[in-house]
């Protein structure tokens, strides 16, 4: 266990901040040994995945920082068409797609090029696409803080929602993911409906698109409008999609008919947070979309996105978030809420 360490290169927003400690964690057995360690009893503990879904509001934090790097990939079980694959929660996310893509295996394909490692996966219920991870998750593997001992959590017991699990709610900091079991299969069909991935296909010529195409294609449309996190820093999207009752949003529709949307559950419709950031702004001629304050903004070519742009704090990101809240609602009347998670 390291002291005082510069957190800066394990947060994605780039944001400086120092760990009173910090380990890294190569295997299981490490993370036992440190839950048992008298440090681990004494202080509050931050558990650090890829990074690229945390905001650093203050620039020390005061406990241990732990950052899962345990890695592997294995096949469980191959029935016929199924397999089931475990990964290691170390494992980076967009190469575990690549891979499983290079294998000819479906089930996160479109979850490609998702920043982050397989164990915050479920955490987030991360989701891009017409596709969540709920959709190709069997279960997992969790260590109990308290006692040490290993848990599965079934797909039910996760109780999975939009960018929701049970792992941000009602067992929040009681468990680290060490690692993820996913149900995959050689034959299915894409999932080509969601976003600009049929226009985007067929501007390439690409009218019946194999899984790796489809991969390809999704890292291609996400890369052009996504900043790259080596040159700026953001988290990605750093709001979720409201989705509002099929009431409201018809009225929406009337006083703007241009408003994309996507039906959801039970007469719900979703409608993208982008759209709502776009058009509205800090004035009421001037768009959110390209809006910079010195050191931060909003992604120029993705309103849903908010970067920092260099020597700026994280408490500049949370008010810019609250303006665009703010704006958002007077205009639309919809509260949208941050996918992000702030760490004080």
């Amino acid at each position: 266990m390291k002291n005082k360490v510069n957190l800066q290169p394990y947060n994605s927003f780039g944001f400086k901040a120092t760990a009173k400690y910090f380990i890294e964690i190569n295997d299981v057995s490490e993370l036992k040994d440190l839950i048992q360690s008298p440090e681990f009893k004494q202080e509050k503990h931050l558990i650090l995945s890829g990074g690229n879904n945390i905001l650093f509001t203050e620039d020390f934090f005061d406990g241990i920082v732990i950052l899962m790097n345990n890695k592997g990939i294995e096949v469980l079980i191959e029935d016929g068409d199924d397999v089931v694959i475990r990964a290691q929660a170390g494992e980076d996310w967009p190469e575990f797609v690549k891979e499983m893509v290079r294998r000819g295996l479906y089930g996160v394909e479109n979850l490609a090029l998702i920043p982050g490692k397989v164990g915050a996966a479920p955490v987030q219920n991360i989701g891009a696409y017409g596709m969540e991870l709920k959709d190709s998750f069997l279960q997992c593997q969790a260590m109990d803080l308290t006692t040490g001992q290993i848990h599965i959590f079934t797909n039910e017991a996760c109780c999975f929602g939009y960018r929701e699990s049970i792992f941000k709610h009602e067992l929040k900091g009681q468990y680290i993911i060490t690692s993820v079991d996913f149900q995959l299969s050689r034959q299915s069909e894409l999932k080509l409906e969601y976003g600009n991935i049929k226009a985007y296909l067929e501007q390439n010529g690409i009218s019946t698109p194999t899984l790796q195409q489809l991969h390809d294609a999704i890292c291609a449309i996400r890369g052009a409008k996504l900043p790259d996190v080596k040159q700026i820093g953001s988290a990605g999207s750093f709001f979720k999609n409201p989705v509002i009752p099929s009431e409201q949003f018809e009225a929406l529709q009337r006083k703007y008919p241009e408003i994309p949307h996507f039906p959801d559950e039970e007469g719900m419709v979703k409608i993208p947070t982008g759209w709502l950031i776009e058009h509205s702004g800090p004035t009421d001629t001037v768009s959110w979309k390209g809006w910079r304050d010195e050191h931060v903004g909003v992604y120029e070519k993705q309103a849903l996105v908010l970067v920092h742009y260099g020597g700026g704090q994280g408490q500049d990101i949370v008010a810019l978030a609250r303006r665009i809240q703010k704006t958002v609602e007077e205009k639309f009347g919809i509260r949208i809420t941050p996918e992000v998670n702030f760490i004080p």
